[in-house]
This record gives structure tokens, sequence and C-alpha cells, in this order.
């Protein structure tokens, strides 16, 4: 009898006695934008760029999908501030893009898989640079896999090749040097070298928009009966502005800027403002008189005479009828 491998493993298979290997998912990469501005990655490498500088800094970085174009800037962290402010450069110098593809980072989407944090309140919350993004139309969209972000991954690889061995050259010893570096030589020259001309859908930023305070951290406040707000410890009293003579009672928004500026707004305005001073010397001088006469009391306690009744007193012949009476039923 002759069989072919083939017959015998089919054979195998329909008796249980042979599993066949699973299949290996093959990936296939996905193509490119076809326009200038439909979607732009971004992510963050930390790294040791500088070999004079011993702390592993963070590159920032952007790239279009569709034709390279690429902005970094070195930051100390990968935080909340530095993503703000890769991201409002990225848009001054180009325009307003329609997606970003970005990691899950905490600064990035709100992610609450459990604990008591989400017994509280199930609904995801959106972040800081969420809420920046949407009021400029920008849709952002969250990779689950370093690999689908492999643009910029690639391009980190050059850059801790490239770069690195260019700012040695130039004997850059600081991180401020290095992005004077970035922004004037490398990134114009990488640029022009690896991107290429395509049909840009990117948008004018609106004369409305103000970048710095669409790109800040926003809190809302209720107004108080004297027409002021608190916010990390600071009284501020709200001034007339645009006709509107008092704000108690309503929400508006503070808005911490990335160089530490406040700024408030009622529905999308700016509101004039007055910080009250002297706010924290009058808090510790009213705890210091309260702590102060907390313990003048106790002193008074302790100088009191403890009172002790006369074997006449009412209660304590009360007291001995019932021992009396209690002894005598108990015999």
């Amino acid at each position: 009898m002759s069989l072919s491998y083939e017959s015998i493993r089919s054979i195998l298979i329909e008796g249980g006695i042979h599993e066949p290997k699973k299949k290996r998912k093959v990936y296939r990469r996905r193509r490119r934008m076809p326009l200038a501005g439909m979607l732009v990655q971004m992510d963050s490498s930390q790294h040791c760029w500088i070999g004079a500088v011993k702390e592993h800094w963070w590159l920032v970085t952007m790239i279009d999908d569709a034709d390279n174009f690429t902005y970094a800037e070195f930051h100390p962290s990968d935080n909340l501030w530095a993503n703000m402010k890769v991201i409002k450069a990225y848009i001054e110098q180009r325009g307003i893009f329609m997606a970003l593809y970005t990691d899950k980072a905490s600064h990035f989407k709100t992610t609450r898989y459990g604990g008591l944090h989400y017994q509280v309140e199930v609904e995801q919350k959106e972040t800081q640079i969420e809420r920046a993004l949407s009021e400029l139309g920008i849709k952002l969209i969250n990779a689950n896999t370093p690999q689908a972000k492999g643009r910029i991954e690639r391009k980190f690889r050059f850059f801790q090749d490239r770069l690195i061995k260019e700012m040695r050259i130039r004997g850059i010893d600081s991180y401020d040097k290095a992005n004077k570096f970035l922004r004037e030589e490398f990134l114009l020259w990488c640029n022009s070298k690896y991107s290429f001309p395509l049909e840009s859908v990117y948008r004018a930023v609106a004369k409305d928009k103000d970048l710095e305070v669409v790109f800040s951290v926003k809190h809302p406040r209720v107004v108080k009966k004297d027409n002021t707000v608190q916010y990390c410890k600071r009284l501020y009293q709200l001034l007339p502005t645009n006709g509107v003579k008092s704000f108690i009672g309503k929400w508006v928004e503070i808005c911490e800027l990335m160089d530490g500026r406040i700024e408030i707004l009622w529905e999308g305005k700016k509101v004039s403002y007055k910080e009250i001073t002297g706010l924290e010397s009058k808090r510790k001088s009213i705890q210091e008189d309260e702590i102060l006469n907390l313990r003048i009391n106790a002193e008074e306690v302790k100088r009191q005479r403890r009172y002790t009744p006369s074997e006449n007193h009412p209660w304590k012949r009360d007291y001995k009828r019932y021992v009396t009476f209690y002894r005598s039923n108990k015999m």
C-alpha cells in the first residue's frame, strides 16, 4: 500500500492522533496616509543622548505619517507639560492636523481597570491633552502596541545613532545646547533629506483660538458670593468684564499656562482678575492664635482644683441608701 504524506497526515488528524500546528498570523505593514496632515504619530524615547550628562532625558518626537516631517525636543521627563509643549510647537509650524496617534500613557488616556477609583467613577474622564485636542478638532487615537507606531519607532533608532554622533562631533555638553542644535540645524537637515512634498490637509489656527490657553491645565470653579475663586491656595478677585458686573454662582475655568501665568475664562472669554495677597499669612496667624488659646485653656484647667463633694452631699446619701438596700436584700 502506498500513501502520500498529506494523506497519512489527514488520517492521523481525523483519528485524533496528530494535532496540526497553528498557522502563524502574518501582519502587513500599514500603508502611509495619502495626504500630509491626516495622521501624526507621537512618542517619547528615554536615552543617554549626551555622554557628559549622566541623567537620561526624553526626546519627545512627532512625525507626519505621510511625508515624514519630524519635530522633536529634549525634556527631563515625559510628562503632561512636555508633550503639550511639543504639540503646540508642531501646530505653530505646520497647522492643525486631523488625528494624533499615541500610546496609552496617563497624560494621553485615562485607563482604570479596577480599584476604588473605578468603583466610585466608572466613566473615564478626558485628560488635559484630550480636551485641548478636541478644542482644535483633532482626533486622538491610542495604539495598543509599539509595533503599531513603527514609523516613529524606527525614527528613534535613527536619532539614537546619527543624532548622538552629530552632537558629539560638535562638542554639545548640555541639553539647552542640544535643543538649540535640534531646532536650528539637525531637524532642518533631516526634513530636507528624508521628507518629501505631498498634498496637505493642514488647517490654519483660527484667530479666536489662543494656543497658550488651549494647551494649558484647566480647572473648573464656582465663583463664591464675594466674587472670588480659589486655586492652589491662592485667592483671585474677579473684576467686571465685558459688561458683566458680578460672576457669583457662575462656572469659570482657571487656566494654568506653561509659563506659570493664570488666566480665568467664562464662556470662553478672558475675565479680568486681581490676586488677593496675604491670605496665607492671615491663615497662619489665625491658626497660631487658636493653638495659643487651646494651650491657655489647658493650663487653666490644670490649675483648677478638683472639687470633692462633702459626706452629706445628696448624691452620696442616695448612694449609701442604695448600697445598704442592696446588701440587705442579698443577705
